[in-house]
């Protein structure tokens, strides 16, 4: 149906069904589907990230799934970066995308932009990645509440990432990272008709969804890519590193725990993870207008007033 270009954000927990929901929606829309899920960028975990099939691909375009190397660390910074450009190709072409993930950061930095930090260098990124190997999170948290307490306060002293994120920015800059973050950024939508949704399901069958998802990809092939990442030697601090089921199942290939156990284990980090993500939706989507994907495709049209 021909109709005038929009974006439709479409956020939700893991295994909520966003694919699906997104499939049919571009069918609908004549658009694209566009990727928001930070762990969806790497090529190397097409199964265990849950990545569209070739099928699903072969009949609506997909874009921004798979094309970051896992050695690279991807940031909501360098998302944005080439967000902006296919953004502006899109609306050169007139054509609507259905921009959807569980990553609530993206959303958050596509409509609101994000403050302009500056680049870190690489010596001082090498020398809190190295440190945060060495000594591990909790030291390094300590470090952080000397030189930014403020920001301390507001991390977990297990949270490696974020905390050696601080560290650098700190170091880099001299400033601390919330006086960047009080800094507006831009937001990427301006000029285009915009609609939002937050896929929600009942607890219980979501969990459910997860379990059953997770088995799935391990009959699908997940542990083979997992051991492909495994001879690649890459920093365990990389983010592809911490993909849901990943530490699990290198567990099971370095021979630590048999597969039944790596598999239980991910699967409760992955329903942990999906509950996290429902809290921050809540929390910082409160005003997205809620869908089931239970009550069907027509409800969906309705909730998002096409």
């Amino acid at each position: 149906m021909a109709r005038d270009p929009l974006i439709v954000l479409m956020a939700g927990p893991t295994a909520s069904g966003k694919s699906s929901c997104a499939l049919e929606l571009a069918q609908r829309l004549e658009g694209v589907i566009v990727n928001a899920d930070s762990m969806q960028v790497y090529r190397d975990l097409r199964v265990l990230t849950a990545r569209p099939s070739t099928d699903d691909e072969a009949l609506v375009p997909h874009h921004l799934y798979g094309f970051v190397e896992g050695a690279q660390a991807f940031s909501t910074g360098k998302w944005l970066e080439v967000m902006a450009r296919f953004l502006a190709k899109l609306k050169e072409s007139g054509t609507s995308a259905i921009i959807t993930g569980g990553t609530g950061l993206y959303f958050n930095a596509l409509e609101k932009g994000l403050s302009p930090i500056p680049d870190i260098p690489d010596d001082v990124r090498a020398h809190w990645r190295g440190r945060l190997s060495d000594e591990g999170p909790k030291i390094l948290h300590g470090e952080l509440g000397k030189r930014d307490p403020e920001m301390a306060k507001q991390l977990e002293p297990g949270d490696g990432q974020r905390i050696v994120r601080a560290l650098e920015v700190f170091d880099a800059t001299g400033k601390s990272l919330t006086d960047w973050r009080d800094i507006p950024g831009t937001s990427l939508l301006e000029g285009w008709p915009v609609r939002r949704v937050v896929l929600s399901v009942e607890r219980e069958k979501l969990y459910q969804r997860c379990d059953l998802r997770f088995g799935q990809m391990i009959e699908e092939g997940a542990l083979e890519e997992v051991r492909d990442l495994a001879v690649q030697g890459l920093d365990p601090a990389l983010p592809i590193m911490k993909a849901l089921g990943v530490p699990q199942l290198l567990a099971h290939v370095a021979g630590d725990m048999d597969l039944e156990q790596a598999a239980e284990l991910a699967k409760r980090e992955t329903r942990r993870y999906a509950k996290r993500q429902m809290t921050w939706f809540r929390g910082q989507m409160a005003d997205w207008p809620l869908h089931n994907p239970n009550d069907g495709f027509d409800k969906l049209v309705e909730t998002l007033e096409l």
